[in-house]
């Protein structure tokens, strides 16, 4: 087995550990810190593979900014076609580790990953919106969004007869979203993260498994007692597209005109976006993604309609309590089909968490960092050919 220089083989072994229950729901909160809890026992025809950073790296965000997303390239070195069926990320520094994403890269993606490593100085490369990757897209698939990790996460384990396909020659791409907010930005120390995969081979029956991201605007004015530059739209957006790029900065604009809005931003607590099905598939879990001023998320099929059903529903929406919730049953979904998801943030949270308090009140749009905004439900499916 062969990883690349960015990241050291630790083992490939079973595990004695005993079940973890999943923490309980608790108020919101500044950002805590991560999971220590052991996975879940290896299932029958499973295997680990654990890999950690090569070396510790110290975030460096650019623009005189708290947020830097570094990227990295895992080789897994696969001989032969497995299925992901369980991933855990491991934080060393959970003082700065804000969040993860690890994406799978198809073998007709990989040589534009094997550039941007080789061609970036350092312990892999920046990436604001994604894997940073030109060319990453192709015609065998986008790199797929396989697992995120936030505070609270624990092992993200998925049902044995179903997994994210890695065709020999895949790559897997770890992106750290480090956040230096309760240092004002100044170097917080270095961090060496480890990533632990659950593969198996799978077999004729085993579903294959995408991520579709459901996303809606955050358009979130400032509270009536706050005032500063920041609470004008177009200036919190141009403040966002020097910190991480125009892809990033047009999003707020860009979700507006997706989501039929007519155009025009409605500021406001609670914001919708509804998303149509194109083909056939299958619901089996899901959770909501946002920053520290989210306070509810959920996601609706055919809101309504007779037929409406709620697919994900966090109420109280903890930072530090992102879990992935299987759905009771699995949900079969078609063209026709609408998924509505909506996300409530509250403006006056920034009074009340110390990570947030000592920044100038904005108005808040989606943006990469903590003291920006997000709402993605963020859906398990599986294809269906009816």
């Amino acid at each position: 087995m062969t990883l690349v220089a960015a990241f050291a083989a630790v083992a490939a072994c079973g595990s004695d550990a005993d079940s973890a229950a999943p923490p309980a729901a608790g108020p919101h909160s500044a950002h805590s810190g991560g999971s220590s809890a052991p996975p879940q026992p290896l299932r029958a025809g499973e295997r680990f593979l654990d890999v950690k950073m090569a070396e510790a790296y110290t975030p460096t965000p650019p623009e005189g900014g708290t947020d830097e997303y570094r990227c990295q390239m895992i080789d897994p070195g696969l001989t032969k076609t497995a299925f992901l069926t369980g991933t855990q990320f491991a934080p060393e520094n959970v003082a700065i580790a804000h969040h993860a994403i690890v994406y799978a890269v198809p073998p007709g993606g990989a040589a534009a990953v094997r550039k941007q490593n080789a061609k970036t100085p350092g312990l892999g490369w920046q990436c604001f919106g994604g894997t940073g990757v030109a060319g990453a897209e192709v015609e065998e698939g986008d790199a797929a969004w396989v697992d995120t990790w936030a505070p609270g996460a624990t092992e993200t384990l998925l049902t044995q007869d179903a997994g994210y396909k890695l065709e020999p020659g895949s790559l897997l791409v770890l992106q750290i979203h480090y956040n230096l907010l309760a240092t004002d930005g100044k170097p917080a120390g270095s961090d060496r993260s480890a990533v632990r995969l659950r593969l198996t081979d799978g077999t004729p029956q085993t579903r294959e498994l995408e991520t579709w991201s459901l996303d809606a605007p955050t358009d979130l004015p400032c509270a009536a007692d706050e005032s500063g530059p920041l609470c004008d739209r177009a200036t919190s957006i141009a403040d966002v597209t020097k910190r991480f790029g125009p892809e990033v900065g047009e999003m707020a604009d860009r979700q507006v005109e997706e989501c039929n809005q007519g155009g025009a931003p409605k500021p406001g607590d609670t914001q919708t976006c509804d998303h149509e099905v194109e083909a056939p598939m299958t619901l089996f879990a899901g959770f909501g993604h946002m920053h520290m001023l989210g306070r509810a998320i959920k996601v609706e099929l055919n809101p309504g309609t007779p037929n409406a059903k709620v697919v994900l529903d966090v109420p109280q929406f903890d930072f530090d309590n992102q879990r992935l919730m299987k759905l009771p049953s699995p949900v079969e979904i078609g063209p026709g089909d609408t998924l509505r998801v909506t996300c409530t943030h509250d403006a006056g949270l920034r009074k009340q968490l110390p990570q947030l308090k000592k920044l100038p009140p904005r108005y808040v749009v989606w943006g990469d960092g903590t003291s920006d905004e997000m709402c993605i439900g963020i859906m398990t499916v599986s294809p269906r050919k009816s």
